[in-house]
Protein backbone atom coordinates (compact mmCIF):
# COMPACT_ATOMS: atom_id res chain seq x y z
CA UNK A 1 0.00 0.00 0.00
CA UNK A 2 1.63 3.13 -0.87
CA UNK A 3 1.33 5.96 1.93
CA UNK A 4 -0.65 8.96 1.97
CA UNK A 5 2.34 10.76 4.12
CA UNK A 6 5.20 12.03 2.13
CA UNK A 7 8.59 10.40 1.50
CA UNK A 8 11.32 12.91 2.20
CA UNK A 9 14.48 12.59 0.77
CA UNK A 10 17.88 14.39 1.73
CA UNK A 11 20.20 14.23 -1.35
CA UNK A 12 22.93 17.32 -1.79
CA UNK A 13 22.82 16.28 -5.49
CA UNK A 14 20.03 18.10 -7.15
CA UNK A 15 19.92 16.00 -9.96
CA UNK A 16 19.95 12.74 -8.16
CA UNK A 17 16.95 14.38 -5.91
CA UNK A 18 15.37 14.77 -9.28
CA UNK A 19 15.53 11.30 -10.61
CA UNK A 20 14.89 9.55 -7.36
CA UNK A 21 11.45 12.36 -7.01
CA UNK A 22 10.52 11.12 -10.67
CA UNK A 23 11.05 7.76 -9.82
CA UNK A 24 9.44 7.05 -6.99
CA UNK A 25 6.63 9.27 -8.14
CA UNK A 26 5.90 6.57 -11.13
CA UNK A 27 5.30 4.14 -8.23
CA UNK A 28 2.68 6.23 -6.55
CA UNK A 29 4.75 8.11 -4.03
CA UNK A 30 3.96 11.38 -2.57
CA UNK A 31 7.89 12.71 -2.22
CA UNK A 32 9.15 16.27 -1.49
CA UNK A 33 12.93 17.31 -1.07
CA UNK A 34 13.32 16.70 2.58
CA UNK A 35 14.80 20.80 2.81
CA UNK A 36 11.68 22.35 1.44
CA UNK A 37 9.32 24.35 2.90
CA UNK A 38 6.45 21.64 2.95
CA UNK A 39 8.52 18.61 4.53
CA UNK A 40 8.15 17.97 7.86
CA UNK A 41 10.35 15.19 8.70
CA UNK A 42 7.60 14.35 12.28
CA UNK A 43 4.71 14.05 9.10
CA UNK A 44 6.92 12.01 6.88
CA UNK A 45 5.85 7.95 5.92
CA UNK A 46 9.60 7.45 5.52
CA UNK A 47 12.97 9.23 5.18
CA UNK A 48 15.53 8.60 2.30
CA UNK A 49 18.94 9.93 3.33
CA UNK A 50 22.02 9.84 1.01
CA UNK A 51 25.02 8.96 3.36
CA UNK A 52 26.93 12.02 2.70
CA UNK A 53 24.24 14.26 3.22
CA UNK A 54 24.80 17.81 5.05
CA UNK A 55 27.91 17.80 6.50
CA UNK A 56 28.88 14.47 5.14
CA UNK A 57 27.03 12.30 7.59
CA UNK A 58 23.50 11.02 6.56
CA UNK A 59 23.17 9.14 9.43
CA UNK A 60 24.13 11.96 11.72
CA UNK A 61 21.92 14.31 10.02
CA UNK A 62 19.25 11.41 10.95
CA UNK A 63 20.02 11.49 14.64
CA UNK A 64 19.36 15.18 14.30
CA UNK A 65 16.04 14.51 13.13
CA UNK A 66 15.64 11.95 15.66
CA UNK A 67 16.34 14.73 18.25
CA UNK A 68 13.71 16.73 16.95
CA UNK A 69 10.94 14.26 17.17
CA UNK A 70 10.93 12.37 13.77
CA UNK A 71 10.43 8.98 14.44
CA UNK A 72 9.70 8.11 10.29
CA UNK A 73 11.24 5.33 9.27
CA UNK A 74 14.46 5.76 6.96
CA UNK A 75 16.55 4.27 4.45
CA UNK A 76 20.37 5.67 3.70
CA UNK A 77 21.63 5.34 0.36
CA UNK A 78 25.20 4.36 0.20
CA UNK A 79 27.80 4.29 -2.59
CA UNK A 80 30.41 1.48 -1.05
CA UNK A 81 29.41 2.02 2.27
CA UNK A 82 31.94 0.97 4.63
CA UNK A 83 31.58 -2.06 7.79
CA UNK A 84 31.48 0.89 10.05
CA UNK A 85 28.68 2.70 8.42
CA UNK A 86 26.85 -0.39 7.69
CA UNK A 87 27.46 -1.20 10.98
CA UNK A 88 25.93 2.41 12.52
CA UNK A 89 23.12 1.74 9.87
CA UNK A 90 22.42 -1.44 11.45
CA UNK A 91 22.70 0.14 14.99
CA UNK A 92 20.02 2.26 14.25
CA UNK A 93 17.83 0.10 12.57
CA UNK A 94 17.86 1.76 9.34
CA UNK A 95 17.56 -0.26 5.74
CA UNK A 96 21.03 0.52 4.03
CA UNK A 97 20.87 0.35 -0.26
CA UNK A 98 23.74 0.57 -2.36
CA UNK A 99 24.06 2.90 -4.88
CA UNK A 100 24.28 2.97 -7.62
CA UNK A 101 20.84 2.18 -7.89
CA UNK A 102 20.94 -0.26 -10.93
CA UNK A 103 17.62 -2.41 -9.59
CA UNK A 104 14.21 -2.47 -7.46
CA UNK A 105 16.84 -2.49 -4.48
CA UNK A 106 15.33 1.09 -3.11
CA UNK A 107 11.45 0.67 -4.00
CA UNK A 108 11.22 -2.56 -2.44
CA UNK A 109 12.75 -1.56 0.75
CA UNK A 110 10.41 1.42 0.78
CA UNK A 111 7.38 -0.85 0.58
CA UNK A 112 9.40 -2.68 3.32
CA UNK A 113 9.85 0.08 5.62
CA UNK A 114 6.27 1.62 5.48
CA UNK A 115 4.75 -1.90 5.55
CA UNK A 116 6.36 -2.10 8.69
CA UNK A 117 5.55 0.94 10.58
CA UNK A 118 1.66 0.26 9.27
CA UNK A 119 1.90 -2.79 11.15
CA UNK A 120 3.08 -1.18 14.38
Amino acid sequence: MIPSRPILVYEQDRSVLASLKFALTLEGYCVLDGTSAQADPRRAACLIIEQRYGSGDGLGHLKQLRASGCSAPAVLLATNPTRAIRDRADAAGITLVEKPLLTDDLTRALRSVVRQQEAA
